[in-house]
């Protein structure tokens, strides 16, 4: 369609996570190296936040792909269980680990059995549960529960929870008070600054094989406006926006045909932009080490520093009590 007539090897803004062109912002890689770090130093539970469409499938994939080969890693995605035993029947499942009955004492002793010889083994065993906002208060008490596996100072299995703000609100209930103490890492993803939006629609449109330079300065504050910095908006802008600038022969996309675009699918986007620093929960992660040499958390800012994301509040409130 407009590929060829624009020089693309392929569509620059394709909505589905592509690694291929992971556009690491500042916020990215923080949420990446936290990422890394929950792995490297065993944390029990790590979670990870974000909006719909922020990135943070993508994050998880690159996170797989650069694990050494004595990582084990189980993924979960859009899983919904209704007892301990089906999510035991999920988590062997990703594992690709065979079972004979769905007994939840069988099905835990082959869980078990695996996570020890791999310790034995000098691996890890991680798992990864995307979209986690899905699960319900008892859900995540059986996670916690699972984690009871990890003895003393052994930490022979690590959980990561990826999914929506939403999840953080189940989090705030009484009830998981003893999953929330567990918690060792923690980030919110936010949306992208202008800049960054900038550069990440220069990015796609680079590995796609085009030009960087094909959408006219004056587009990229009216795009970053209107999706409020979030990728998966930014790619549906920008994919449409090329859509129309094809079927008028433009050479380059000016703010007149993104405007065309917005004009056009006006109730999309209105009803889907994000409100920029409502969920402004980025802050330094509570008492994790980071070496001296680790130069994206040296420059945390005051205000960052002063901040409390909703997790640490639970903390400071858990130990008040």
């Amino acid at each position: 369609m407009y590929e060829a007539f624009y020089g693309f090897d392929e569509k620059p803004f394709s909505v589905p996570p592509n690694p291929a062109y992971l556009y690491l912002s500042k916020k990215h890689i923080n949420a990446l190296s936290r990422l890394s770090y929950s792995v490297l130093n065993k944390a029990a539970f790590t979670v990870i936040t974000g909006d719909i469409g922020s990135g943070k499938t993508t994050l998880v994939r690159e996170l797989i792909h650069s694990l050494d080969r004595d990582v084990n890693v189980g993924l979960l995605s859009n899983v919904n269980f209704s007892s301990f035993e089906e999510l035991l029947q999920w988590i062997l499942y990703s594992f690709e680990l065979k079972y004979e009955s769905s007994d939840k004492v069988h099905l835990f002793e082959i869980f078990t059995d695996f996570v020890i010889k791999n310790y034995a083994a000098g691996r890890r065993t991680v798992l990864i549960i995307d979209e986690a906002q899905n699960l319900a208060p008892d859900d995540l008490e059986q996670l916690r529960m699972l984690s009871n596996i990890n003895v003393d100072q052994h930490q022979v299995l690590g959980l990561i929870l990826v999914g929506q703000p939403s999840l953080l609100d189940t989090l705030q209930r009484p009830e998981l008070e003893q999953f929330v103490q567990r918690i060792e890492v923690e980030y919110y993803l936010q949306p992208l600054d202008l800049e960054e939006t900038t550069n990440y629609i220069k990015h796609r449109l680079e590995v796609a094989g085009g030009s960087p330079d094909l959408f006219a300065q004056d587009t990229y504050s009216l795009i970053w406006r209107n999706t409020s910095g979030v990728p998966r908006l930014i790619n549906v802008l920008c994919g449409m926006a090329l859509v129309y600038g094809f079927a008028d022969f433009k050479e380059f996309i000016d703010a007149d045909v993104v405007n065309q675009v917005l004009a056009d699918k006006q109730n999309e986007f209105s009803s889907q932009q994000r409100n920029v620093g409502v969920m402004d929960m980025n802050s330094h992660v509570r008492n994790v080490p980071f070496s001296k040499e680790d130069n994206e958390f040296k420059a945390l800012d005051q205000k960052a520093q002063k901040e409390l994301s909703t997790i640490e509040k639970l903390f400071l409130q858990n130990n008040k009590d």
